[in-house]
Order: C-alpha cells, then sequence, then structure tokens
C-alpha cells in the first residue's frame, strides 16, 4: 500500500515524512548514507576504485598512455576524466551518445581537477616537449540514486590515489623509448577533494545526501567540494531556488565533517591495499 502511495503520489508522499521531520528512507534531514571504498579492484587498469554511498554506486578505473604534450603546456601531462551514466544504474537513462547530465557531470569533474592542488601534472611529464603521460580516468555510475556527483568524485580520487606508472626511459636524441612495466613508482596525489551534496525544499529546509527521489522532487540542489585544508575547490548549483546565506553556511560546516569522514574512509581503504602489498611481496 505505502509503495502505491509513493507511486502515484510522490510529491505528497515525500512531504508526508518531511512534515514529521524525517525521510523515507528513516534518515533526520541532515543525516547521510554509509561510505564504502573498494580500491584496485580493476586488475587491467593502472589505478582503480569502486566508490559506494548508499546504493549509489560509482567504479572508476585509470588506464595510463604515452603521448606527446600540448603545444601550450610542454612539460606537463594532461588528464582525461569521463562519466558514463548508462541504463543499467538507472531507467531514466537510454542507450547512446552521453546524456546531457553525463556531460555535465564529466564536466564537473574537470573543473574539480583544475580547481584544486590534487595534480601537480608536471609530475606526468617524461621529457618536456617530448613525452608525457595521459591519464584517461573512465568513471561509470553503476546504481543511480542521487549524490552521483559525490559517488563520482570519491571513486575519482581513490582511484588517482592507488594510481601507480610504470618506469620510462627515454632518449631525446633517438627518440626510443623503453617501458620497464615491473618498475612501478605510486602518483602524488597531494589533496583528497570530497564532495558533498544537499538538496533545498521551499519551507526552507535543508536535506543532505539526497536520494533520486529528493532530488526530483526538491526546489533546489547543490553540491560543495572541499579539500584536506577545507577550501573549497568548487560549488556547483544547477538552478533551482535561491541559497540563503544561512542555509549555505550550514552546508559549508555540514561538508567540512563529512569530507574528513570520507577521506579517512578512503585513506583506510589505501592503507588496507598497501600493507596487503608489502605481505604478498614478503
Amino acid at each position: 500500500m505505502d509503495l502505491q502511495y509513493k507511486t502515484i503520489h510522490p510529491s505528497k508522499y515525500l512531504q508526508d515524512h518531511l512534515d514529521q521531520e524525517i525521510r523515507p528512507d528513516g534518515r533526520k534531514f541532515l543525516s547521510f548514507r554509509p561510505v564504502s571504498v573498494n580500491v584496485s579492484s580493476i586488475v587491467q587498469a593502472d589505478g582503480s576504485a569502486i566508490f559506494k554511498l548508499g546504493d549509489t554506486t560509482a567504479v572508476c578505473g585509470i588506464k595510463a598512455e604515452l603521448a606527446t604534450p600540448k603545444s601550450d603546456t610542454p612539460d606537463n601531462g594532461y588528464v582525461v576524466a569521463n562519466v558514463d551514466l548508462s541504463p543499467l544504474c538507472s531507467s531514466k537513462f537510454r542507450p547512446g551518445p552521453p546524456s546531457e547530465q553525463a556531460q555535465v557531470l564529466s564536466k564537473s569533474i574537470d573543473i574539480i581537477l583544475s580547481n584544486s592542488t590534487a595534480l601537480d601534472l608536471k609530475d606526468l611529464c617524461i621529457c618536456k616537449n617530448k613525452l608525457v603521460w595521459v591519464l584517461y580516468c573512465d568513471i561509470s555510475c553503476l546504481n543511480y540514486n542521487g549524490s552521483v556527483i559525490d559517488a563520482c568524485t570519491g571513486a575519482l580520487f581513490a582511484a588517482l590515489k592507488t594510481l601507480t606508472l610504470p618506469e620510462v626511459n627515454y632518449s631525446s636524441e633517438t627518440g626510443v623509448i623503453v617501458v620497464q612495466p615491473k618498475n612501478r613508482k605510486p602518483f602524488t596525489v597531494r589533496t583528497i577533494p570530497v564532495s558533498t551534496s544537499f538538496a533545498l525544499f521551499e519551507n526552507p529546509l535543508l536535506i543532505a545526501d539526497p536520494t533520486d527521489d529528493e532530488e526530483e522532487l526538491s526546489s533546489g540542489k547543490f553540491s560543495i567540494v572541499m579539500d584536506d585544508d577545507e577550501q573549497i575547490c568548487y560549488i556547483n548549483k544547477p538552478g533551482g531556488i535561491p541559497i540563503s546565506q544561512n542555509l549555505l553556511s550550514k552546508g559549508i560546516e555540514l561538508a567540512k565533517t563529512r569530507s574528513k569522514l570520507v577521506r579517512s574512509v578512503i585513506e583506510a581503504a589505501i592503507s588496507t591495499l598497501r600493507v596487503n602489498s608489502i605481505e604478498t611481496d614478503t
């Protein structure tokens, strides 16, 4: 009966819960879903991670390839991030070219990479003007249930923390490239930006970590991306009602606490990976 009511009157169903100061999944307004991270799960990738936020799930696989640097940045490598929202993650997406939402997500990830100090692209340079690494970061949403930018960002930076690059010997005189795949070095990630999403309702009311239904029925939504030093890398607000200064300040304070927790979960997963790697080597 409850499911029928939700299907026929989704807005009324949600509002009935909000009037009782509880959400349909039992959470309080400013409560978040549990986070889990599984790293180095794709054997063929140079770095990978699966990030779960409740049942919203994203996976990132990173493939490193050698290339000629761009003419305007001769001593920088570069990163190409792409988000895929396939019909498998939600019935709202259709087969074919990337949806507008997938393109917006890819652009947002690109802005986060550019705005944060997480990566120094000079670390990807092997020989200025001649040879650099390109990191192809493919992010796929496996299950879509709201706050997807949080899951995609988490999967990307957890994967980057696992990234190792093979040693490359390059002769600028002969152009000979020798790759030594067994001699791999970890790639340096200087900070882990964490995205925290919110939904706005007219009351005014702030909801943390909204589900897909809550996002769809909200009057607006926004995400705050924060690094290790609690510096804001990016605020994304795709339309909707304005955010009051009070609610924005509350969101920023919640994002500070939340980002520390998410970062600790990622770091714990990386530490476990390193311990297991040392035990395997010995």
